[in-house]
């Protein structure tokens, strides 16, 4: 079939428009206000006065509706998606349309997407380069930790920490101990010339254990010699940085960590690889 120039030239015209036009139609709004932690709060409030009678108190399991920090798939995800369903409801479920405004509709989206997503997806305040400074001095942490290479490999890499865990469970991280899992817990074995070696259990059977000291060291012992064998059931790392840390230094630090997402992972991954366990 012969195809004139000038035809060409229309129809590919007809295509370009149309597919603006549909580009148009699937654009979803966006939060006006934004997500700044003065409107998280707002939304918190709003929503604690609103739909804990359903979903619980900030968003854990309530006594009709399910937790809403919680991963299940069938979850609106999307700012638009879950605006829509606090606005006009769900047709079909329990849950109702909401007599609010719409400009506390969006404060409380901004509240949900926070408890919901990764510390990485919030806007967490403070010095990102004073945190790098704290990680690296006053909080000690690049003796343990690693980020982008440079740090020690005692403890996890944190280079994608803040696409990993929620703002809540990474400062949770640096300020309540928490249970150690098998490969982060704190070990001292004296040998039988008495030499002391104290780290992290890396491996360990009946057999053999091996540790990886402060040091970065990794030390591997014949369980049969040795004179002694301590297991902590407490992790190496401090679990006080809001103490031992001023306001400042803690909130910077905070910040930094939140903006470590290198790579983002599945909530199922995330138990596996937290910090400080």
């Amino acid at each position: 079939m012969r195809i004139f120039p000038g035809r060409l030239s229309r129809a590919v015209q007809l295509f370009v428009a149309g597919a603006v036009m549909a580009c148009a139609q699937d654009v979803k709004p966006k939060n006006p206000l934004g997500n700044s932690p003065d409107v998280v709060m707002a939304g918190r409030q709003l929503y604690n006065a609103s739909c804990t009678g359903c979903h619980g108190k900030d968003g854990n399991e309530g006594d009709r509706a399910p937790s809403l920090n919680s991963a299940r798939r069938y979850f609106r995800l999307s700012e638009a998606a879950i605006f829509d369903a606090i606005k006009n409801g769900i047709p079909g479920s329990a849950m109702p349309a909401a007599a609010l405004p719409e400009m506390d509709v969006w404060r409380i989206v901004a509240f949900i997407r926070n408890i919901r997503g990764t510390a990485s997806d919030n806007v967490v305040p403070g010095d990102v380069e004073n945190g790098r400074t704290v990680f690296a001095g006053a909080g000690g942490c690049a003796r343990c930790h690693m980020i982008r290479g440079q740090g020690g490999t005692i403890g996890p890499d944190l280079s994608s920490i803040g696409a990993q865990l929620t703002l809540d469970r990474l400062r949770d991280a640096l300020t309540r101990e928490r249970p150690v899992p098998h490969g982060s817990r704190l070990v001292t074995a004296t040998t039988a010339d008495g030499t002391v070696v104290r780290g992290v259990a890396r491996n360990m059977d009946a057999f053999s254990i091996q540790i990886l000291d402060e040091k970065n060291k990794l030390h591997l012992l014949d369980r049969q010699q040795l004179r002694s064998l301590e297991i902590s059931q407490k992790s190496l790392m401090p679990h006080n940085y809001d103490k031992i840390l001023s306001p400042e230094q803690f909130r910077d630090l905070l910040a930094m960590l939140s903006r470590q997402a290198r790579t983002k992972i599945t909530i199922k991954q995330q138990g596996e690889n937290e910090i400080g366990r």
